[in-house]
């Protein structure tokens, strides 16, 4: 377990830092010569919380927000939340009490996408996310943004092998549910309410063989409309939140 900096951009993304979670930033930048009064209220919040503020140039502050992200004229400098690996889950797990509620995203690709999960994922009480290191968005800028903090506030788990670790959850008697339009067993019809995964594809493949293999049950969220497939924050929030409906009422 490693605990780091990392940068947030963009008004809102700085403003909510400072708003939700001031004792984990550490500095803030401004775009020295910027008129933007935002930008003014947040150097002056910063400021009266005690946090060093900068002025640094137009080219720094797009060197820190890199391509494709909108710095416009605010970033800061956030304590990371700790990052996970495998050797974690079985303390997590271990935590839940025969609850544990994990979300696992095989792949997923759009920082978009990734930060929506981590908010629904948050918002539902889950112990953990599960993302792969290697051929999945990893948790930046964009990500921490779209999460609305939640990506701070829920343990992310990165592991090397994605097949193997859903294995390791299976010794610790964690349930493996995949979520796969196609399947022909419903997620409404399922046992969520013990030691629980959810494995979510990518945006365009869905889950990749080796995954699909190590899950216990396929399960389908049901969709009488004619769309082939939902978005997979959309679908992950649905899985999620039937957990919590079954926990809640159980």
């Amino acid at each position: 377990m490693s605990k780091d900096s990392q940068w947030v951009v963009g008004l809102n993304a700085v403003a909510a830092a400072l708003e939700h979670d001031a004792a984990h930033v550490l500095e803030v930048l401004i775009e020295a010569g910027s008129q933007n009064p935002r930008a003014t209220d947040i150097e002056q919040q910063a400021r009266r919380l005690g946090i060093d503020v900068r002025k640094v140039s137009k080219q720094a502050m797009e060197g820190i927000a890199g391509g494709g992200t909108r710095h416009q004229g605010a970033a800061a400098r956030y304590a990371a939340a700790p990052t996970l690996d495998e050797n974690d889950l079985q303390d997590i797990v271990d935590r839940a009490d025969g609850k544990a509620l994990i979300l696992v995203l095989d792949g997923v690709q759009d920082p978009h996408n990734l930060g929506a999960c981590l908010r629904s994922a948050y918002a539902a009480g889950a112990h953990a996310v599960m993302i792969p290191k290697d051929k999945a968005v990893q948790v930046n800028a964009t990500v921490r943004k779209t999460s609305a903090g939640a990506a701070d506030r829920i343990p992310v788990v990165r592991v090397t092998n994605l097949a193997r670790a859903l294995k390791d959850l299976q010794q610790l008697n964690v349930w493996i549910y995949g979520i796969d339009g196609e399947a022909t067993s419903r997620i409404y019809d399922t046992d969520l309410k013990g030691n629980v995964a959810l494995v979510m594809g990518s945006e365009g493949e869905g889950m990749r063989r080796l995954t699909r293999e190590h899950c216990d049950g396929i399960v389908a969220i049901p969709m009488p409309g004619q769309m082939e497939s939902l978005n997979v924050s959309v679908a992950a929030g649905i899985a999620l939140f039937e957990a919590v409906r079954q926990r809640v009422c159980a």
